[in-house]
């Protein structure tokens, strides 16, 4: 998918509001235990985002980008969101399953110009019981 962002934060996670505690800080990327915020650029371009659903086949980021964010994200409703942080721009995942995931998003450019991500979602217990994630692309 393609996000216009006005703002340099991209957000992902629940669908519910976003703490106003979880602050970038100069960090490529911040979370909480619903959402990841990630340090993209704003007004420029399209940011290219690919979401991936893990089910066991080894599936990995562009080689080429950088992991910013690797941990587990509760989503109460079992939606995901990827939009930007004043709620212009949204694109809402149905993913069922369990209510918590683990979630990795790599960058092209972690140094606050991101144009593109690649995030990849994983039941908790596959992680938590150490297979190899693996999924197709969404």
């Amino acid at each position: 998918m393609d996000l216009y962002v006005n703002h340099p934060v991209m957000a992902l996670g629940s669908p519910d509001w976003i703490s106003t505690d979880l602050k970038l800080a100069g960090a490529p990327a911040a979370s909480n235990d619903t959402h990841v915020l990630v340090r993209v650029q704003p007004q420029t371009a399209l940011i290219r985002v690919r979401l991936f659903q893990d089910h066991g086949e080894n599936i990995a980021a562009d080689p080429s980008f950088t992991t910013v964010f690797d941990g587990s994200l509760y989503l109460a409703d079992r939606r995901f969101v990827i939009g930007d942080v004043m709620g212009e721009s949204r694109f809402i995942k149905y993913i069922g399953g369990p209510q918590r995931w683990r979630v990795r998003v790599a960058v092209d450019d972690p140094k606050g110009h991101a144009r593109a991500a690649d995030v990849v979602l994983g039941a908790e217990e596959w992680s938590s019981a150490g297979l190899t994630p693996r999924g197709h692309e969404q």
